[in-house]
């Protein structure tokens, strides 16, 4: 019996509010595509009861939750994207958490799509904002990058998050500049023109088959 190929691993990446869920709702609607996504699993890191919770509540005091034990996310931002020490603790509880948890749940897709399954898995999407400054970029084939004008991140993301002018400023440095992103893509996609534009480059981009050196 010929042995079926590995299946295909994108990675998902792009500045903060630059249109990666547009994208991969998409390719999950239009395509079927599983997507496994990073702020998934951070989320799921620091629900309650969780120890990563406990550590970020011992850190920063009661105030930092909500009355129902939830975690204040508002209020933790406006500490972490200010300050890059306690941005840096925070990612140094979080991310080996969600390669932990993204490399398993990748791991039973990929055994998945070596069966006789009716639809075998030929192409699988992980859409991870911090891609390259969490050190994930060894989990994908390949790196589709989606993009935007300065400007129209800072607009996207007051008007999503109802942020300052300032915060959104804040949020948008704590992440690596968007160019070095695109210098290192295997893909490039520009979102900043319409969604319609841009969803014929990704169906243009999910054609193409890339094939890493």
């Amino acid at each position: 019996m010929t042995e079926k190929p590995n299946p295909r691993i994108i990675g998902l990446t792009g500045g903060i509010g630059m249109g990666k869920t547009t994208v991969s709702t998409y390719l999950a609607n239009r395509y079927l595509l599983p997507i496994l996504d990073a702020d998934h699993y951070a989320r799921a890191a620091v629900q309650p009861g969780t120890p990563i919770l406990a550590a970020i509540r011992d850190r920063y005091g009661t105030p930092i939750l909500h009355p129902d034990g939830n975690l204040n996310r508002r209020r933790l931002g406006d500490i972490i994207f200010q300050n890059a020490t306690e941005r840096t603790w925070l990612e140094s509880h979080i991310h080996p958490y969600v390669r932990q948890a993204m490399t398993r749940d990748l791991s039973e897709l990929c055994k998945a799509s070596q069966t006789d399954s009716p639809k075998p898995e030929a192409t699988i999407v992980l859409v991870i904002p911090l891609l390259f400054e969490a050190g994930l970029t060894d989990l994908v084939d390949e790196i589709w990058v989606v993009y935007t004008s300065d400007d129209q991140q800072i607009q996207r993301l007051i008007e999503r998050e109802t942020l300052t002018s300032e915060q959104a400023r804040d949020r948008i440095k704590s992440q690596m500049p968007i160019q070095e992103k695109c210098d290192r893509a295997h893909v490039i996609l520009d979102n900043s023109s319409t969604v319609a534009a841009l969803l014929k480059q990704v169906d243009h981009a999910l054609h193409t088959q890339f094939h890493p050196h």
